[in-house]
């Protein structure tokens, strides 16, 4: 074939392929059209409480839970399957292939509060809405500033001086439109608690930075029995390798969870059970001092416009509150499509640590058992048998009670000893014992220990078992 041959062979193949790809367009966006229409009947009927219509309207292409159907906001959360849109199942197909169908549509049908809307929580809530979580409120008094352009999720300059709550929901608008997305321009405080968590979420962001009001909305979760999931500092922070999921004890070097940790004890008699995502970093910045109108440096409290709310700034490297938001959303995304996923311990030993707990392993084998052949780890796996299976404590007490500096003084009564006797010393026969219960441990048998303390028996057992998955073993 010439050259002009194949030339024009391109062009046709070109506009071949072009006009089935706008045929194939045009066909979905006829039958969201359709779905639209459809969707509106069905509105106007709830809206007139003329369920009956409402069903009628959209049985031929939704399931409707008769009695459950009570207003309008009902086809938004679920109640009608927006997965079987065509175009919300083409936005989601990556979602559907991760987490399966069953497990997204308990993202889609969900219901999530993200209360502040800052850097951390805009983004928050833009990657639930994305990941097509089905209901959102958005909850903040303040507005975009232009200062707040450099870590805001969706925030322009239109934006500047309209509130969050409402931004965020003009532009989440065009992203997710099958959403049902409430903006409350509105503080959280005791007055408006039953306002903002009432209707059973599924679960609550706190990205809220202000320690009184992050208190009083941590201990209402804790007393309503709602999930929440709490973000700490993010301000003066640079490093992104260092961000981690865990318990609120478990925290470190992050001076507002501090604050709130001892608040939550001493006002709530809260000790832990809330996870939070923070930095192990140490600020790289304070609080700038407060200037007033005069340039000269004031008392900020003087210009509180909101009582407790921070008047001075803390530098902030946008990014970082971004990732602490992306972080919360996979975080409250794989809880609800019930993923299991293991989030790193936070542990604090370093290397020599680990060499100290493989020349014991070694030195108590070669005592107990004349040899060191059966020892089957080196440093790098007694790190891995260390922090990930037993996050640095004592496998009969995995409760969070040593945390930084602490953590390294307690290695000092722990080492590795064998769960089975009969076994080698491998990744999935190690626990990690104080001095003392490893004496006792091994002069018990499996069956003994299984008799005597079934739960110890169950859990270790368990955790062994990951082991054995992860190392194919």
């Amino acid at each position: 074939m010439s050259e002009r041959g194949k030339f024009v062979a391109l062009i046709g193949a070109g506009a071949l392929l072009g006009s089935l790809t706008t045929f194939t367009i045009l066909k979905l966006l006829y039958n969201r059209k359709d779905r639209e229409l459809k969707y509106l009947s069905i509105k106007e009927a709830l809206e007139s409480n003329d369920f009956y219509l409402a069903g009628k309207n959209c049985m031929s292409n939704t399931v409707v839970k008769g009695s459950n159907l009570t207003s309008a906001n009902d086809y938004s959360t679920g109640y009608l399957d927006m997965l079987k849109d065509d175009i919300v199942s083409e936005h989601l197909t990556r979602n559907i292939q991760f987490f399966g169908l069953d497990s997204q549509q308990k993202v889609t049908t969900s219901y999530v509060v993200v209360i502040g809307l800052g850097g951390v929580g805009s983004h928050a809530a833009s990657m639930l809405l994305r990941s097509g979580v089905g209901r959102l409120l958005l909850v903040d008094f303040d507005q975009v500033s232009l200062s707040s352009l450099n870590r805001h999720a969706v925030a322009t300059r239109e934006d500047v001086g309209t509130s969050k709550a409402q931004c965020l929901k003009k532009h989440f608008s065009s992203i997710f439109p099958e959403s049902h997305v409430t903006a409350k321009v509105l503080l959280y405080d005791a007055s408006s608690e039953e306002e903002i968590l009432s209707g059973n979420p599924d679960f609550v962001l706190d990205c809220i930075d202000n320690i009184d009001t992050k208190v009083s909305l941590l201990a209402a979760c804790v007393r309503r029995g709602v999930r929440v999931l709490s973000a700490t500092g993010a301000g003066a922070r640079a490093d992104p390798t260092r961000v981690r999921v865990a318990d609120l004890r478990e925290s470190t070097n992050d001076p507002l969870s501090r604050a709130v940790r001892h608040r939550l004890r001493k006002d709530h008699g809260i000790e832990g059970g809330i996870p939070v995502v923070f930095s192990l970093e140490k600020p790289k910045a304070k609080l700038l001092p407060f200037k007033g109108p005069s340039g000269n440096e004031e008392n900020p409290s003087d210009y509180q416009i909101v009582p407790g709310f921070r008047v001075r700034v803390i530098p902030v490297l946008g990014t970082i509150p971004a990732i602490f938001g992306q972080v919360m959303a996979s975080y409250v995304l794989t809880q609800l499509a019930e993923l299991q996923v293991q989030t790193e311990p936070v542990v604090n030993f370093d290397m020599d640590h680990y060499q100290l707990l493989h020349q014991r392993l070694i030195e108590h084998e070669e005592m107990l058992y004349g040899t060191t052949t059966d020892v089957q780890v080196d440093v790098e796996e007694v790190r891995y048998i260390a922090k990930e299976l037993w996050h640095g404590r004592s496998a009969k007490d995995q409760s969070v009670k040593d945390v930084g500096r602490g953590m390294w003084r307690s290695i000092n009564d722990l080492m590795l000893v064998r769960w089975d006797q009969t076994k080698p010393a491998s990744v999935s026969n190690l626990i990690l014992l104080r001095f003392k219960e490893a004496d006792e441990h091994e002069s018990m048998t499996l069956e003994d220990v299984k008799e005597k303390e079934p739960e110890f028996y169950t859990r270790i057992t368990s955790v062994l078992k990951r082991a054995e998955l992860e190392f194919g073993l």
